[in-house]
This record gives C-alpha cells, structure tokens and sequence, in this order.
C-alpha cells in the first residue's frame, strides 16, 4: 500500500494544501505525476507531491490517521511531468505571489499535460506510420511486390502512406519481408527561410554587444529608440550563447510580434528554434513542449508563457518590449515573466536581457539604482532622424474636417499625399469594435454585460453587442428592451469605425485592420502582417498591436488617431501607458530611407505624457512621472497589493471586504496605506459580486507575514473567495 499526497485541480487558495490518498495498484506512482481521484464524488486530477511505502492495510492507515482513506482512481503519468529545476521554480512563484501551488503548475504545463481533468480529452503524441526492411527476400513475388520491396530497401524507409497501394504493403507485412515503424511526428508546421549571413553591427551595436558579455552582472536593461537594430543585438548575442553551447529563450509581449521573431531566428538558426505562445493548437503546442524537453532545440520563442519552456542549461533570457502588460498574467496565479525570468536566471548562472525603447518605470528604476546593468542605444542603426511629430488639438474646431469628425483636417491631408506617395499608413486606436456605446435615445437605456455590467460594444462587422472583459455576446436588437424605442443611439467610435471611414474617405486605398477581432482566426495575425510588408495593402488600422516592434520598410505616416484612451482611466500607470503607446506608435514610421510623419490627435494637447511622447523624450517623461509617483507612493517607491473578495452573496462580500480592510489596517508599518473595500470597475463576474483593496507599503517582509495570515484567515471562510494579486498592474 503507499500512502499518497497530492494537490487536487481547483486552484483557490481555499484548497491550498496537501491531500492524503492510497494506493494499492500495479503502476508505477512517484512524485511529479498526475493522477485521478475522487473528490467529494467529483472525478478530478491530482497532482503528486508526496509518496510513501506502508506496511499498513487501508483500514489500519484509517485507524491511525483517524479519518477515511480514498483510493485513486488510476495513474496518469508514467514518469514526472517537470524536471526538479522547473519544481524548484514553481515553489518560488508560488511563495513569492502567494499563490496555490496548482495554479503555477497548471500555468507551466501545456493543455495536455495540465494538471486538471480537462487535459484527459486534449491531444496526445502523433505518430507517422514508417516502412521497414525486415527481412530481403524476391522469391515468390509479383513484379509489383518486388517494385515496392526495392524501393523500401533504397531509401530505408518509407511513409506508409506514400505508397499507395494498401493491399501489397499488407501481404509484404504478413509475409514478414515488411514492419511498420512508428515515429513521433510534429503537428506544426515551422515555415522555412533562406539562411542569412550576420549582419555587421554598428559601432554601437557592437559596444553594448561587448559589455554585455563581459559583464558579470545578472539583468541588463537595453534601452534603444525605436529602428535602433535591438533585434540584431539579440542574435548576435544568441549567437555567442550558443558557442557555449548553452541555449536561449526569447520572448515577446504580443502574439502578432511572434511569427516576426520566429523568422528573424530562423533565418540565423535554422532547425534550433521552438515556438511556445497561446495561439498554437493544443496539439502543436504539445509537440513543441515535448521537443523543447527532449533537448532538440537550442533556442524558444514565444509569448509570456514560454517562460516556463522544459529547457536546460540556459545561458541567455530576453524579453523584447518589456514594458508591455501583457508579460503580467491577469488570472492565478498573477506571475510577472520579468520576474520568473530573473528566478530561472539564479537557477542556471544566466544572463536575462530586457530591451525597450521606452522601459517600464519600475525597470529603469532599477538601472538608475544599479540593480539592472543599463545599456543603451541612442540613435537609429541608418541614422535615421525620428519622424516629426505633430500633436493636433481637437479641441480647437478648425481642426476638425468637415467630412468626418474622426480625422482632423492635417491628418486627412497627410493621409492623400501619403497614398499618392505609394506609401503606407498605420493608424492607431487601441479601441476595438465600431460603437463603444449603444443607447436609448427615449429613456436614456444603456446595453451592459449581463455578466460584468460594463457597457456592451457594437461590432458592425457580425452586428453583435460584445463585451470586452468577458465575452459576452449578444444579438444587436432594433428596439430597446426597456421602452421599446426605435431610436436607439450609437456613441463612441473603435477600430471598426475608423476602417469604414477609411474606405469612405479613401476608396482607392487598400485596407487592412490588426486587432483581436480580426486575429481571432489562428495563423490571421501573420497573415495581415505579411500582407502588409508586401504593400497588398495601404493602409493598416489597428489597436497597439500594431504599435510595437514591426518594421515596415514603406510606412511614412503614423496617425494616431484618439490619444487620450485611457488616461482618465483609474489606475496609477495611465500616463506610462500612454507615453509608451505613442512613442511606439511613432517609432513605426520611417525606419529605412524616407523620412516618417506623425500625427497624434487628442483632446488633451498639454498633458505631459502626450507631449513628451511626440518629442520622444523618455529621460524628461522619467523625471516627471517618477516625481508623481513618489508624490503618490506607489511604485516604484512602494509595493502594491490587490486583494479582492468574491462571493454570490453580495452581503458576505461587502461584509469580507471590509474585514479584510480591518486586518490590513492591523499592520505595523507608518508608510502603509490601505485604500478600500471599493467597488472595482468589473464589479460582478460569472454571478460573483466582487470588493478590492489596494495595499501600499514598504516593509516587505513584515507585510508577507501579515498577508500569509489573512489567507489563513480566509481558508475557513466558504460563502467568499479570495484572490491576492502581488504587483498587480489593474485594479
């Protein structure tokens, strides 16, 4: 009999802990495998974490323990999923983020290897089916059978099902002259480029090159404008790691920029790359994980997830564009990539390299104080000047064009020289949809998610109402549901109407629009990339997915066309957001041989973070924000906590919240602010009322403690759920 421990597949905090179950079957069960149980007549998956040999029946272990013994179900697994480099690593997430151990594994392994009873159903290995000489022998034959006979024994193996006569392959097998091979094949398909030469770095290329390598330090921070050859600074330095034949992970912030760099290495490391990111098929991405842990690539490129790709002996972590959000996971267990990437670093003795040409707050913080090693590019790799910029006040009516209220007259005027040019445009507006709004124009109805009642979008394109948190979807009706009104008033303007003014203004323009509606297709995002490098179209209008780290030789003007989205949102980070928005934006137009335009339109011409966007000065914008921030204290001069409370009874939550508010308030430290119970802006989700508080402080080892036992505290409490978020970047 062994005595089992494992963690079961319901991530709360609630669940946390260790469950004891027996096993007495044939298989082999050790640490690190999942298994399946029954949990309070529920058949989940469990995760082993503990196992032990006893000499005790079932009954006799029930006697000593003095509770009852389930038996588990069946093993799943017939060796450990994670290596005990990546175990290590999700004890120290888990810690760090006080975070359910199962909610870091489940977020470290693929869909078919998760931890949960969904992965039972997803893709397991394919394999291609081989033919054989097993035994040469043309005696007896037919002129068909010694055809296929000699060329098996030509080539040495064959596809089965290349040859295509099913019935003589069969009787060559009976007759034991033939036997089927099986081979693992992989499901995705990896496109193929000429092989390039390394470029020639520059001067400066070179001495950031340099002092990287020589360097003993861990983190370093590349800070280079926009068209400054970052990327080329990547591969050359890959290129060293691997000489030591060590291996590189590379990430990137969005999944449009991943077929980008993909390319970029393959054409420099041909048959050493694996992809990771979460827009490959279960099936791909399984395939890769497994390839990636058999040692067959030197090099992984994905999104925020590859941080947990089963490589060994790593030398080099990058983090392209890393003052993107989107490395800063926004469910459980709340990881930051940046920070797992320095925890892998620690493990390995390697290097973690971050480049952007407008770094987050929090890192440039961190160069300035010595703790990231600063290394910077300055000027465009052809010399390139920067586009000149134009902020356009929409305020001022004379600016507004007459035939549309979305464009100003300069932008529209630049647009048409742009297009008769033969160059191309980008258009920003990280807002999706057509309508960001739909109401009643008689009583005053406003169409809001049932789920989470933020307001519902409309999409012209499916003439669907959709919510942009949750998903939600619903048919766009003619009448209001209140009073049965007719007029029903559509306000705002997203991404979806910008394309149809477009195409109104500018028929003869081809036109292409990037944003997660038209990339919810797989393979789509690429596509329209590709699409537009190759001038299929002239204009491509899109939210900040199209702002950040593409090249596009043609395009010489950048429009940006609504700034301020976002900055009167609540949240501390707007004016970062905004001014690394721009300045990317921007970045995109002329980066090889033509001078690039902007035209940022908005209707707050003198706020700081748009000024300094369209002047490209990061060091002023630093030095106003950081003032803020330390005006403010939050970060980087304190940590931050979210804490939120949910629950179907909206009572209770209200009831946790301010509770939870008291606990905090509890804490020993003079620089500690506690801000709440709020309601949050999603203030329901899934039937599940919600309340947050926002804890400032600056002693962190004193308010870990604390934190540790408020979850304690919350373990017993069943009618509400409590999720705490370290770091977190919306709240």
């Amino acid at each position: 009999m062994k005595v089992v421990e494992l963690l079961i597949e319901h991530n709360t905090l609630t669940l946390d802990r260790p469950f004891t179950y027996v096993y007495n079957g044939s298989k082999n069960i050790v640490n690190g495998v999942r298994v399946l149980i029954d949990f309070h007549h529920q058949e989940l998956v469990g995760y082993v974490t503990s196992c032990k040999e006893s000499e005790l029946s079932k009954e006799e272990l029930e006697l000593e323990t003095g509770y009852q013994l389930n038996e588990i179900i069946d093993v799943i697994d017939e060796s450990p999923l994670l290596n005990d480099d990546l175990l290590s690593l999700a004890e120290e997430i888990s810690t760090y983020y006080l975070a359910s151990k199962i909610s870091v594994l489940q977020s470290m392994l693929p869909p078919s290897l998760s931890p949960r009873r969904s992965s039972l159903k997803a893709p397991k290995i394919a394999y291609e089916q081989y033919l054989k000489i097993k035994k040469y022998d043309e005696n007896d034959l037919t002129g068909k059978q010694i055809e296929i006979l000699k060329l098996v024994n030509k080539e040495g193996e064959v596809l089965k099902k290349e040859v295509r006569s099913p019935s003589i392959v069969k009787k060559l097998i009976e007759l034991g002259l033939l036997e089927i091979v099986y081979k693992e094949k992989s499901r995705l398909e990896m496109p193929t480029f000429e092989l390039e030469e390394a470029k020639k770095l520059t001067p400066r290329q070179q001495e950031v090159k340099d002092e990287f390598l020589s360097s003993d330090d861990q983190v370093f921070l590349l800070e280079g404008v926009t068209g400054s050859g970052k990327s080329e600074v990547y591969l050359s330095i890959s290129e060293e790691v691997l000489k030591q034949g060590k291996t590189v992970l590379m990430l990137v912030p969005e999944i449009s920029l991943t077929p980008m760099m993909v390319e970029y290495f393959l054409k420099r490391f041909e048959g050493k790359v694996a992809v990771l990111h979460s827009e490959l098929t279960p099936a791909e991405k399984y395939d890769e994980y497994r390839k990636i842990a058999r040692g067959e690539c030197q090099i992984v490129v994905g999104a925020r997830s590859a941080i947990f790709a089963p490589l060994s002996n790593i030398g080099l972590i990058i983090l392209d564009e890393e003052h993107v959000e989107s490395y800063k996971q926004d469910s459980l267990p709340y990881y930051h990539a940046r920070e797992v990437a320095v925890m892998r670093a620690k493990r390995h003795h390697s290097k973690v390299l971050l480049g952007s040409a407008t770094p987050s707050l929090d890192s440039r913080a961190r160069a300035q104080k010595g703790i990231y090693h600063l290394l910077t590019l300055p000027e465009r790799v052809n010399k390139q000047e920067l586009p000149s910029t134009y902020v356009i006040n929409m305020l001022n009516h004379s600016n507004i064009d007459r035939d549309s209220y979305i464009f100003s007259k300069q932008l529209r005027k630049e647009i048409s020289e742009t297009l008769s040019r033969k160059e191309q445009v980008i258009l920003l507006l990280n807002r999706r949809g057509f309508s960001t709004n739909v109401s009643c124009r008689s009583c005053g109805y406003v169409f809001r998610c049932p789920e989470c009642g933020i307001p519902l979008t409309l999409h012209k394109e499916d003439g669907l109402l959709k919510c942009h948190h949750c998903n939600h979807v619903e048919i766009m009706p003619d009448r209001c549901p209140e009073c049965d009104s007719p007029y029903l008033m559509k306000t705002g303007f997203g991404c979806e109407r910008v394309e149809d003014e477009v195409k109104r203004l500018y028929p003869e323009a081809r036109t292409l629009r990037l944003d997660s509606d038209s990339a919810k297709v797989r393979t789509r995002v690429s596509k329209i990339i590709e699409e537009f490098r190759q001038h299929k179209a002239d204009i491509l209008i899109g939210t900040q997915m199209i702002a950040k780290g593409h090249d596009f030789p043609l395009v010489t003007l950048v429009g940006i066309v609504l700034a301020d989205i976002g900055l009167n949102m609540p949240n501390y980070r707007n004016s970062e957001r905004t001014f690394q928005l721009i300045t990317q934006a921007i970045g995109r137009a002329g980066r090889k041989d033509k001078l690039g335009k902007a035209y940022v339109q908005t209707y707050s011409p003198s706020h700081y973070a748009i000024t300094m966007a369209a002047r490209q000065d990061y060091e002023q914008f630093y030095r106003i924000e950081m003032r803020q921030r330390k005006e403010q204290f939050y970060p980087p001069y304190a940590f931050l906590v979210s804490l939120t409370v949910s629950g179907k009874n909206e009572e209770k939550v209200i009831e946790s919240g301010f509770l939870l508010a008291d606990l905090l308030k509890e804490i020993d430290d003079e620089r500690k602010v506690v801000l709440g119970p709020v309601t949050p802006y999603i203030a329901i989700e899934k039937g599940h009322y919600i309340r947050a508080v926002l804890l400032k402080y600056r002693d962190e080892n004193k308010m870990r403690e604390k934190l540790l036992e408020i979850i304690e505290r919350f373990r017993l409490k069943t009618s509400v759920k409590l999720a705490v978020n370290i770091d977190p970047y919306n709240f």
